[in-house]
């Protein structure tokens, strides 16, 4: 008998120990983790100095409040300001009550500007959290599907479809536009090169936010710190979680200009946000980044990985490979659940979505694990 709510279907295996791109299960197995903990463990499992960090400010102080001053918090916040272009921080402990802070930077700039009914686009397909606020953002029928009624108001639009958007603008309660720099739940849909920037002159033009959801994309996956970096912009407002704190729960909303004014005292709270270990579990994960050129390697072994995937990956049934970084996915022409339980007896962590198979391993990856994934991948393909 099990006491745990039914809401998950784990597969059969038990992981105790981590390191580096591996883990290792109860009875001594490894697994190459090409998943990293959906996009989560990006430094890979039990980094030494994100151990040490966490280690030693366990034996500091885990837990004040916000009632008072939090020195590694107040640190963190200039330095993601400084390193995103942003102007002030709010911190939470999942990409979802990230997301939630956004919505709310919505509301009230919506009340700052006399529109009592405000809506938010959002695009379909896409995915914010599980929260009711975030569950009604996201774009998919399927999560949402016993939770109704949702959070009103969200308009759910095309992604990469700039006419979608445009079609809006006469729509007076709209007050800002919600959207992943790439989508990561459906499968890696990656935009058009100009399709961020466009969405920003519209809401320009309208004194609409652009709130950028980059729990998936940000610290990394893509090659930049952050991917809106391609595309040489600044969002109003932008959200980080996942790999900010390599597996320690952390979630940021970074707010610019007049977004930045919009949380005054008591507007939003959090009771475990931004505590000291969370915090200085980032700071670690941030100096690592800078300090051994991760991002170099992201660009490079992604490159590696897609063009060995498409060399060694012949068979008819892909369609096509979708990629940014190490945010990977292999659309193939069937279904391809199956692949799941037979990755886990080869001993290669995948997700699958859709049809798609989608790779998020760790930034830290190096050609022979890289190589692992590929030639795994090809005999999983001969069995479908």
């Amino acid at each position: 008998m099990s006491y745990l709510m039914s809401n998950y279907a784990p597969l059969e295996v038990t992981f105790i120990k981590g390191e580096g791109c591996y883990l290792t299960d109860t009875k001594g197995d490894k697994y190459l983790d090409a998943l990293s903990g959906v996009g989560v463990v990006g430094l890979g499992h039990c980094h030494p100095s994100i151990t040490k960090a966490i280690q030693t400010q366990a034996a500091e102080l885990l837990h004040t409040s916000n009632w008072y001053h939090i020195q590694h918090q107040e640190v963190l916040a200039e330095k993601l300001c400084n390193l995103s272009n942003m102007d002030n921080a709010f911190f939470a402990n999942s990409g979802a009550e990230a997301n939630e802070a956004a919505i709310k930077i919505a509301r009230l700039h919506a009340h700052a500007n006399h529109i009592d009914n405000p809506v938010i686009l959002s695009a379909k397909q896409s995915f914010h959290g599980r929260t009711m606020a975030t569950l009604s953002a996201t774009g998919n029928e399927k999560v949402q599907v016993g939770f109704s009624p949702l959070v009103s108001e969200f308009i759910h639009i095309d992604f990469n479809d700039i006419s979608a958007i445009k079609a809006h603008t006469s729509n007076k309660n709209i007050v800002a536009i919600m959207l992943e720099p790439i989508q990561g739940e459906s499968g890696v849909i990656v935009p058009a090169d100009d399709y961020l920037n466009q969405v920003q002159a519209i809401c320009q033009a309208n004194d609409w936010l652009l709130i950028l959801d980059e729990v998936q994309t940000g610290i990394g996956r893509t090659g930049k710190l952050f991917a809106y970096q391609y595309n040489d912009i600044t969002p109003d407002v932008l959200t980080l979680a996942k790999g900010l704190g390599n597996g320690v729960p952390i979630g940021a909303c970074l707010a610019k200009g007049k977004a930045a004014a919009l949380f005054t005292l008591g507007t939003h709270g959090s009771t475990f946000g931004g505590n000291p270990l969370a915090c200085k579990t980032a700071l670690s994960v941030l100096d690592t980044i800078e300090k051994d050129k991760i991002l170099d390697n992201v660009v490079q072994m992604g490159e590696y990985l897609v063009a060995n995937l498409q060399s060694k990956l012949t068979t008819n049934k892909v369609v096509e490979i979708r990629s940014k970084g190490l945010m990977i996915a292999i659309q193939l022409n069937q279904d391809c659940t199956e692949l799941l339980n037979a990755a886990l007896k080869k001993k290669l962590l995948i997700n699958i979505t859709g049809r798609s198979i989608r790779l998020l391993p760790p930034l830290i990856i190096n050609q022979v694990e890289a190589d692992n994934i590929i030639n795994t991948l090809d005999e999983l393909l001969s069995i479908l």
